[in-house]
């Protein structure tokens, strides 16, 4: 890029431009995201977009958390998606209406699964081998806790998700027993998904989805030409960083306010989008749509470019405890308002947590990426506790416990009355 181009943090767009890369592997013609109105013909295409759509949304409802001000931002919504499908899948009334509303998942729930299903085996059959992907699926159940069978083997069929069981009543050993299988899904780039204080003795089911991905550039970057370069945050900050470089052929254009790049991996079945605002990154989010992006993309043009990526590495973590409701799924998290009966055949659960961890690495041979959710659900300790409300006649009796003899016994039908 020209000097004359203002470096704000863009580190913050390399979230927004790999929300959907898996889309572009199953489905590359539906580009990054979803269109704002959904060309879908297939079962497939119509999960693709609703998921697209609510990667957008909750990825500006993350940007415009006050404690996310100016933070770098990453998650793999498909995996937030697929671990609340699993969830969706035993809802039932206003809880399932409010879950389908907010995730867009508008095929009827009935067919739901197996088309997600489809999704998801189009994502992981890859063709080159030129990069690792791993989506993986698993419940985990209280021990001695009743859980439907037509749900558990929903799951198993549509999510290839294992049900193990353990005991929260030993959080310790439980979360180390859930968390060692993140880390083994993810190559272990997430660790301690799962913190002591997220489950306590209520927890009866815990749902989780681990993705991994690490692949190398078509063209990767000479270390030998990084080097340390001022990179700036605000207008009053400058810092340094390691900034790569490299002058070749790549898919590229210049749009009002922006420049837009395309870095593919090999096998070029994935790319990652790079939006380069001129200006301030929150003005240019604030205008993002899907299909201005889409507009975008079709721009691009093959061209020699000569590319400054900074090398950047971190992680995130989420709580969407709150994010998930204010986009309108609220019912799920309510004690008495939650309707999870496809689980266990009562209305006996709720959403405590919803919670993601992502972890995101960018340097000259290429990028790895990896991410796990985690929705834990307890047992209503409210409105499911049985009621002893002594307010008509009632017998009663006092025995002796270990012989269970009776040594009185009697009614009352008028407490009032000596």
């Amino acid at each position: 890029m020209t000097n004359g181009f203002n470096r704000k943090p863009v580190l913050q767009i390399f979230g927004l431009a790999l929300l959907s890369f898996l889309t572009l592997i199953a489905f590359p013609q539906t580009g990054i995201v979803a269109p704002d109105k959904p060309e879908a013909t297939s079962p497939s295409d119509v999960i693709v977009a609703g998921n697209n759509q609510f990667a957008w949304e909750l990825y500006r409802k993350i940007q415009l958390e006050p404690g996310n001000n100016g933070k770098n931002i990453f998650l793999s919504p498909y995996s937030i998606s697929t671990a609340l499908a699993m969830t969706y899948a035993g809802s039932r009334g206003n809880t399932a209406e409010q879950m389908a509303r907010v995730l867009h998942f508008t095929i009827p729930q009935t067919e739901f699964s197996p088309a997600y299903a489809a999704v998801n085996a189009r994502i992981v059959k890859t063709g080159s081998k030129t990069y690792q992907l791993n989506i993986a699926n698993a419940l985990w159940g209280q021990k001695s806790y009743h859980f439907e069978a037509d749900f558990l083997d929903l799951i198993r069929k549509n999510y290839e998700g294992g049900f193990q069981t353990v005991d929260y009543h030993d959080p310790v050993s439980a979360l180390k027993t859930i968390n060692q299988w993140v880390e083994r899904q993810t190559n272990s780039k997430i660790k301690d998904l799962l913190h002591l204080e997220d489950v306590d003795c209520l927890t009866r089911l815990v749902l989780t989805n681990a993705i991994y991905f690490k692949g190398d550039w078509e063209q990767p970057f000479n270390p030998k030409q990084t080097q340390t370069a001022p990179f700036t945050v605000t207008p009053g900050q400058v810092v340094n960083i390691p900034m790569m470089r490299q002058k070749g052929k790549f898919s590229y254009c210049r749009v009002t306010g922006a420049q837009i790049l395309e870095l593919p991996y090999a096998g070029k079945d994935l790319a990652m989008l790079v939006i380069l605002p001129d200006g301030d990154i929150n003005s240019l989010e604030a205008g993002l749509t899907a299909a201005r992006i889409r507009e975008w993309r079709s721009q691009l043009e093959t061209q020699k470019v000569e590319v400054s990526l900074p090398k950047f590495k971190f992680m995130t973590r989420y709580y969407l405890d709150q994010a998930l409701p204010e986009l309108g799924m609220g019912d799920a998290f309510l004690e008495t308002e939650a309707d999870f009966s496809g689980i266990t055949g009562r209305k006996n659960l709720y959403i405590k947590h919803v919670i993601h961890q992502a972890m995101i690495d960018v340097n000259e041979q290429g990028s790895e990426a990896a991410a796990a959710t985690a929705v834990v659900m307890d047992a209503k300790s409210l409105s499911f506790n049985p009621i002893f409300q002594a307010d008509h006649p009632f017998m009663f009796a006092i025995l002796h416990q270990a012989t269970g003899s009776l040594l009185f016994m009697g009614r009352v039908t008028d407490p009032s009355r000596p």
